[in-house]
């Protein structure tokens, strides 16, 4: 089987991934500096793969993370649209630099295909709906630029220096083990946070903004089709649900699984965000055999699972303490 390199792997989104190949008998190795990763994402795996402590910004470390590495799934990045409006320089660096190193590395290191865990803000706010590969692109903040700008470099690898990728946006991903504990955490743990403990949730705006949300378990999916699909190199694939969902439509979703009929309490808009949001998903199904198989509800009950287990186990920690 091959050896792969996840970049980011303790991560919510990479942790999940680097499962996935370790149940497919592959060879894993994880590079992550647990900026924002964390160690207990790989509790299941962790005597099964090659664990690398280090930055991507770090070109000698990367140099060393890709050495007879087969396919590259570079899903480190600082994922946050707040994140990078209060810092842009350091989202610059992980997402741009570290992106330029990680195909620098993959180069010279004869790595057959990179993998990049591109983003849906590439799109901007434009009215069109679904989005479609072939749109024009306005990033709004930072970070869109940023992986926006990843994008322009694994496409120019790929028809410079014959290197392999495939650029995967990715749609408002959510699931397990995404934490709400972040200053720039993301809406769905945020709001479940809050409405198992009984409090309202925060939106930012009046609610009716919307999101293409996708299931971890479907992004995995689209992966590791996007490593092995034939006549792929240099394209770019949206991944998503296919179906757009409203904040408003969420807190109602968790309010019937809880029985609970909490509000939430609206605030002003955040600079940067996106009105609407929706895929076109048909370039991957055709072309990656990519299949969303988890609809929003459904997610949503595995993370409330996840989240009381969660919860479960540190009520148990702290009595044992």
């Amino acid at each position: 089987m091959a050896v792969c390199l996840v970049t980011g792997g303790a991560g919510f989104i990479g942790s999940h991934l680097v499962e996935a190949l370790v149940e497919r008998g592959h060879q894993v190795r994880v590079l992550d500096n647990f900026s924002t990763g964390q160690r207990d994402n790989l509790d299941s795996v962790r005597h099964r793969i090659d664990l690398i402590d280090g930055d991507i910004t770090d070109l000698e470390t990367v140099r060393q993370a890709t050495r007879g590495v087969e396919v590259v799934y570079h899903q480190a990045a600082l994922a946050s649209v707040p994140r990078s409006v209060a810092n842009p320089l350091a989202t610059h660096r992980a997402c741009v630099d570290g992106t330029l190193n990680v195909l620098l590395c993959a180069r010279d290191a004869g790595v057959r295909r990179v993998v990049y865990a591109a983003s849906s803000s590439a799109y901007g706010n434009s009215a069109r709906l679904p989005k479609r590969e072939s749109d024009p692109t306005g990033p709004l903040s930072p970070y869109a630029v940023a992986k926006l700008a990843g994008e322009h470099y694994c496409a120019a690898f790929s028809e410079v220096y014959r290197l392999e990728t495939v650029r995967l946006r990715y749609f408002n991903v959510f699931g397990p083990r995404q934490s709400p504990e972040s200053a720039y955490a993301a809406v769905i743990p945020l709001f479940i946070q809050a409405m198992c403990s009984g409090k309202r949730p925060v939106i930012h705006g009046d609610g009716k903004q919307s999101r293409d949300f996708t299931f971890v378990a479907d992004v995995v999916q689209a992966n590791l089709l996007a490593a092995e699909a034939p006549g792929v190199s240099g394209r770019v694939y949206n991944i998503a649900c296919g179906r757009r969902t409203s904040l408003l439509q969420l807190i109602d979703y968790l309010n019937a699984m809880l029985n609970t009929r909490i509000t939430p309490t609206h605030t002003a808009p955040r600079v940067g965000d996106v009105q609407h949001s929706e895929a076109d998903i048909e370039c991957a199904r055709q072309e990656l055999g990519y299949r969303p198989t988890t609809d929003v509800p459904t997610g949503l009950r595995h993370c409330l699972e996840w989240w009381r287990q969660r919860s479960s186990t540190r009520s148990r920690s702290v009595k044992v303490a």
